[in-house]
């Protein structure tokens, strides 16, 4: 059996100082994302206060996330949807 390592405190068989510096990364990537989101509901206000849409632009930021084929086949199906529905 081996010999703890006094340097390196252990509970229940996990390394203190290895779970501590993995909960600190989560914690400060977490603080950077609600900072972030700050960031981004900050430029949906500018656009909204300069005459845009708001809920058109985040349509049009998720379009722009998909791959080309993938928009015209919902685009296509969109338009048979419509006019079946004589919109």
């Amino acid at each position: 059996m081996a010999v703890a390592d006094p340097t390196k405190p252990e509970t229940g068989g996990i390394a203190a100082d290895r779970l501590r510096s993995i909960v600190d990364r989560i914690e400060r990537l977490e603080e950077e994302r609600k900072a972030l989101g700050n960031d981004i509901k900050d430029i949906y206000a500018e656009a909204k206060s300069a005459g845009f849409d708001v809920k058109v632009l985040r349509q049009l930021i998720r379009i722009r996330k998909q791959e080309p084929a993938e928009v015209e086949e919902i685009e296509t199906l969109l338009d048979v949807y419509r006019r079946a529905l004589g919109m």
